[in-house]
């Protein structure tokens, strides 16, 4: 929402409201000029190329992101084997979980926004919060006006204010 109030046109794709199936691994994504899969993935990822900035989010589930979040992660392996490098030129992270497996999952999706398009360190912006229970972070007034902040300071890096 905060980069929404800043001007920057927003979209929000939530990963588990559509299909997005796990990458098949073949290694043969060059050979083909779109991928194989039957799934939404493809407009998915379109959007994620076109953006001018990106933010990713995820709770922890056992230790890491969500088995849709990596699903997604994987699939832009298709990206990379047609030299297809997404615009963003900036990033946040949101992850909350209850406890263990926050680090891990920032290092994950961390490593995956440098693979996917080199996001310099000081554009990305990291917000990480605790939640022990789906729906706790609505009441957790606090959080919701850091992750506000963090669209914030992207809208200003896009130059938008």
């Amino acid at each position: 929402k905060g980069a929404a109030e800043c001007g920057v046109e927003t979209e929000k794709i939530v990963l588990g409201e559509y299909k997005v199936n796990p990458c098949l691994g073949h290694d043969n994504c060059s050979s083909f000029a779109k991928c194989k899969q039957e799934d939404d993935v493809p407009w998915i990822l379109e959007k994620y190329c076109q953006a001018d900035g990106v933010i990713l989010g995820s709770p922890v589930y056992y230790y890491n992101m969500t088995a849709q979040m990596k699903a997604f992660v994987d699939r832009n392996y298709f990206l990379y084997r047609h030299d297809i490098t997404p615009k963003a030129t900036c990033a946040g992270l949101v992850v909350v979980g209850g406890g263990a497996g926050l680090d891990h999952t920032v290092r994950a999706l961390r490593r995956f926004l440098k693979l996917s398009f080199d996001v310099p360190d000081e554009r990305l912006v990291i917000l990480t919060g605790y939640a022990s229970k789906v729906g706790d972070v609505k009441n957790k007034q606090p959080l919701l006006e850091e992750a506000r902040k963090l669209g914030r300071r992207l809208a200003e890096m896009l130059g938008q204010k």
